[in-house]
């Protein structure tokens, strides 16, 4: 297991992050229909995690109604693991006081919210707290100074954003350096061979600014396990099957698993382990947030962090999986020497 350092925040994060999405009991809303782990085997999940050398643990206040946080909370109690000895993090997604059920997007309602998450992990502060939630009600000023403040009274170390537009991101951070506030650290986004749209404008972000990447979803919620696609040979229902998220191009998908296929061939590796494998080697990635439904699942995603691809795979996954020069891609492209212009001048 590798260690990376997120960005500006200077925590030493594990390449891989245990995100706790399956936790919880199914019940109707988004987030449940992922669900399904139950405590036991969320030890397990954990010790198992912990024991390979992840020290990256994920939630989010909207997991099965908090069920995910309070799971994580009891793990990590039960299991003995020293508060210190790992880099806890939980997203805001919604304003909704879960015992209420009020909207309240507020500053009150992000100390709220955050109380809430520290109590159901059993902690008294987060290394990194992200919020995906836009607010469109709540100016953007009065989100950073709320955030800041969770900082100065010591809830939080650290600040994150996740699934913002590029230009938001970068309007956070004007507002936050020009009040001193404390800035977003950290970003949070989809990233995987079915989806690599962040490349176009947020990762040159990310590089100007120092922010850190955790990528979600590097497996495009199954899609790219190998249960889908070309040469699949379906012997058990998978979550695509009752769930389209995230969303993604699939048919995009489906040609970069058919080039998979081959790769894990050569290696004699899952179909899964090469997407896991492809998004562990870019080097704008922090660390990807990855879960599971069983401790057999989570073993085999996580022995991608062993499997390292060669300059032929890499060159040949990019391929399958480029993006389309989308205006204003392709003047950047032609401008900075990086499109040559024989492919746009025709021949007479």
């Amino acid at each position: 297991m590798r260690y990376n350092t997120l960005g500006k925040t200077g925590l030493q994060v594990s390449e891989f992050c245990l995100g706790t999405m399956t936790f919880g009991e199914p019940t109707d809303d988004l987030w449940s229909a992922v669900a399904g782990v139950d405590q036991s085997t969320a030890d397990r999940m954990v010790d198992y995690a912990f024991s390979y050398g992840v020290n990256f643990f994920d939630s989010a206040n909207a997991y099965c109604d908090g069920m995910a946080e309070r799971m994580l909370g009891r793990s990590l109690k039960s299991l003995g693991i020293k508060r210190q000895d790992i880099v806890l993090s939980s997203t805001l997604i919604g304003f909704t006081d879960l015992r209420s059920g009020t909207h309240n997007p507020s500053r009150a309602g992000i100390v709220e919210a955050v109380k809430g998450s520290l109590s159901r992990l059993q902690t008294d502060y987060l290394d990194i707290y992200t919020i995906q939630d836009t607010a469109p009600l709540m100016p953007i000023d009065e989100l950073l100074q709320a955030l800041d403040t969770l900082v100065s009274e010591g809830l939080v170390r650290h600040i994150g954003v996740s699934d913002w537009q590029t230009w938001r991101i970068s309007k956070a951070l004007g507002i936050s350096a020009r009040h001193g506030y404390h800035a977003f650290g950290a970003l949070q986004a989809q990233y995987s061979l079915a989806n690599r749209e962040i490349e176009r404008e947020t990762v040159p972000m990310l590089a100007e600014e120092g922010l850190g990447l955790v990528a979600w979803s590097p497996l495009a919620g199954g899609l790219l396990s190998g249960k889908y696609g070309p040469g699949a040979a379906r012997t058990a229902s998978g979550r695509r099957d009752t769930v389209d998220f995230p969303q993604v191009d699939v048919e995009r998908a489906f040609d970069c698993v058919a080039e998979m296929r081959e790769i894990a061939m050569k290696h004699d590796v899952s179909v899964a382990e090469v997407a896991l494998a492809y998004v562990l080697a870019k080097p704008f990635v922090t660390s990807v947030a990855m879960g599971a439904r069983d401790i057999a699942q989570l073993e085999r995603n996580l022995s991608a962090s062993e499997l390292t691809l060669d300059e032929d795979d890499l060159d040949n996954l990019d391929g399958a999986s480029a993006l389309s020069a989308e205006y204003p891609a392709w003047p950047v492209e032609l401008q900075s020497g990086r499109r040559p212009l024989r492919g746009i001048l025709k021949s007479a």
